[in-house]
């Protein structure tokens, strides 16, 4: 009979070495929170009388807020990035539902689509000027 002897791998569990098993973990997340925030605005939306309705669009009131604010602070680092994105998501929202309720105009719906706007309206400068970076660097 003959001893089969196997190498562990270097690094990285997927035995490509110098691989970070964790790396392709962080995208997974990202699509994950994404959906779950999607859901939670679209239960939110029409108005179903699911369970996860509330806790998955107080998820999207946080999230979709955070990261516009977190892609527009590329500068700072992250651990502070993360903590003015929460602050600043729960900002949106407070003075967002302020202003719902000064003008008479308080509807969950309003207020879904009045962050989702805001948020948008935040995040667009940012991706446009990712997008004139990588255009800039293709060109030289």
């Amino acid at each position: 009979m003959q001893t089969l002897r196997i190498k562990p791998p270097s690094s990285g569990g997927d035995g490509r070495p110098g691989r970070d098993p964790g790396r392709d973990l962080i995208p997974l997340l990202a699509g994950a929170a994404f959906a779950v925030a999607g859901v939670g605005a679209i239960l939110a939306l029409v108005d179903a009388g699911s369970p996860l309705r509330g806790p998955f669009t107080l998820f999207f009131l946080l999230a979709a807020p955070a990261t516009a604010v977190g892609a527009a602070l590329r500068g700072l680092d992250p651990p502070a990035r993360a903590v003015v994105s929460v602050a600043g998501a729960i900002a949106v929202d407070l003075l967002v539902a302020q202003g719902m309720l000064v003008v008479h105009r308080w509807s969950a719906r309003g207020g879904i689509l009045a962050v989702t706007v805001i948020s948008c309206v935040v995040l667009l400068p940012a991706l446009t000027r990712r997008r004139r970076r990588r255009a800039a660097g293709e060109v030289t």
